[in-house]
């Protein structure tokens, strides 16, 4: 972290133009003068003069998540910033900034968007981000929260505008890695990396609301129609089927008025059940149909 920190501090040295921090700039921190090395002098023999008790203003510490970018008579010091651990200034000429280099999360409030397909939605997210490069962050923008905050807003209200509705509804995972992947470029010179976004929830308008619902539980209800359509057909199918094995076998037909019989007598119901052969309603059908054709034949 520290060869990495030592690195970006050099490259946003030579950048100084670009910056606004001055061209005279060099990589050891620049020449601070005539009155600086003055300044610088008198600061030495004070910590001398007032030792030990300068040690208290002199020696610092910072925490294992902290690092402190020191200036001195306005210039980023040379080396990066500095910690974990001690570390020291010399008082009147140095100040310092602790940077807190944990992964920080902050709610996106409510954004008011309007979908590709003209719908007005109101979507909130979070964001995870971590301060990469502590020098960059203090040199290269004001207050890095508040801006990298401000941009994820933007960028939350710019990303759901290309999107329809059902996009949004359907394919969170996508819209948090194109807003991750966007806000990771923008604050990329702030020092800031984006770990994470995520989409935490989708407010529609009630009256859609109840337009979707209707839409939804209509679908549902075609959708039962369906099965039980599809259900129906199979049943005739089955139906058909036993009929068929049972006309190729008597017996069959006569097992199955046996076992419908139990059946209904198991239900303790009040209905008196006298079973009638099978047999004997073959032979009366028999008969009546041979005498109908016989008292045709005689007309």
């Amino acid at each position: 972290m520290a060869d990495h920190e030592l690195t970006s501090s050099r490259q946003l040295i030579l950048k100084g133009d670009s910056l606004g921090m001055g061209s005279d700039r060099s990589e050891a921190g620049g020449s601070v003068g005539c009155c600086g090395y003055i300044l610088w002098f008198l600061s030495i023999l004070l910590i001398i003069c007032t030792f030990p008790f300068s040690m208290c203003l002199s020696i610092k510490v910072v925490q294992e998540y902290e690092r402190a970018v020191i200036f001195r008579l306005g210039r980023l010091v040379s080396g990066g910033a500095k910690g974990p651990g001690l570390f020291f200034i010399i008082p009147c000429i140095d100040s310092y900034t602790k940077v807190d280099m944990r992964t920080v999360s902050f709610d996106v409030p409510p954004q008011e968007v309007l979908t590709k397909d003209s719908v007005t939605v109101a979507v909130d997210a979070v964001v995870y981000y971590r301060i990469q490069n502590a020098a960059m962050s203090i040199t290269n923008v004001e207050d890095s929260n508040r801006s990298t905050r401000l941009l994820a807003a933007t960028t939350l209200r710019n990303v759901l505008g290309t999107k329809n509705l059902a996009e949004i509804l359907s394919d969170r995972e996508s819209i948090s890695h194109v807003m991750q992947t966007s806000l990771d470029e923008a604050t990329d010179p702030w020092g800031v990396k984006v770990e994470r976004v995520e989409v935490k929830d989708v407010r529609l308008p009630v009256q859609l609301q109840r337009a979707m619902a209707a839409e939804a539980e209509a679908a549902r209800e075609a959708r039962a129609k369906v099965i039980a359509a599809e259900g129906e057909q199979k049943a005739s199918r089955a139906l058909k089927e036993a009929a068929d094995v049972m006309a190729e076998s008597p017996a069959a037909i006569q097992l199955r008025y046996l076992q419908t019989l139990n059946t209904i007598s198991a239900e303790k119901n009040s209905t008196i059940i006298f079973p009638l052969p099978i047999d004997l309603m073959q032979s009366f059908m028999k008969y009546t149909g041979g005498a109908r054709e016989t008292t045709q034949a005689h007309f």
